[in-house]
């Protein structure tokens, strides 16, 4: 299987028009330009359909729109080529902003190797719309989860609020039980923002080193 090759290889000659039409009616999507594959959506489904099952689709995302999102499919992507054994190096700073030779070059370069695997013969069993429509939906239930969640604890706060508005204790007393509620939630919440600040800048620090080596 092709891995490494030359830049003066032929598959390096590939046209846009023909990638795009190898990914249109392999993937059965609608890519008018190269551009439109910097997500790295389509790199991970395309070795889905090499090879079927290794690929964990739900977390690949298709509507992928920022950086942040587009890097987290090629780390999906990174991790499959290591499962591969797959010894090519993904420049996602520069694959991530869209610019159009590099996309060209990665895709070029995946026509390659995919046509290297079992003839380029693909699965005719493969469905790629059921397979992007099953992982969309793992990650909409992931989402209702999380905001049931979010609406279950909102709700338990909410009745607990109200037990106390509702007791007997009234005047300066009541006012003093108030404040002090108040007050300790405020304290709670800024702790809680300045632990999930302090956790994502660390998060990136170590993500920047780890991936862009500054």
């Amino acid at each position: 299987m092709a891995t490494n090759i030359g830049m003066m290889d032929s598959a390096y000659f590939v046209g846009r028009n023909e990638l795009l039409t190898w990914i249109n009616n392999r993937l059965q999507l609608h890519l008018s330009r190269i551009e439109e594959a910097a997500s790295g959506a389509v790199q991970c489904q395309m070795l889905d359909m090499t090879y079927p099952g290794v690929v964990p689709m739900h977390k690949v995302n298709f509507d992928a729109k920022t950086e942040y999102d587009m890097i987290q499919n090629y780390k999906v992507l990174q991790d499959v080529f290591n499962k591969l054994k797959i010894e090519k190096h993904i420049e996602v700073n520069k694959l991530v902003k869209g610019r159009p030779l590099d996309n060209l070059e990665f895709l070029q370069w995946l026509k390659r190797y995919c046509d290297s695997v079992n003839g380029g013969i693909m699965n005719e069993n493969y469905n790629p719309v059921e397979r992007r429509c099953k992982g969309g939906k793992e990650r909409s239930s992931r989402g209702s989860q999380k905001i049931s969640k979010s609406l279950q604890t909102n709700n338990m706060h909410n009745a607990g609020s109200g037990d106390i508005g509702h007791s007997k204790i009234s005047g300066p007393r009541q006012a003093k039980i108030y404040g002090a509620n108040s007050a300790q939630e405020v304290q709670a919440l800024s702790k809680e923002i300045s632990s999930s600040l302090w956790t994502f800048w660390r998060r990136r620090e170590i993500f920047t080193l780890q991936n862009y080596g500054i």
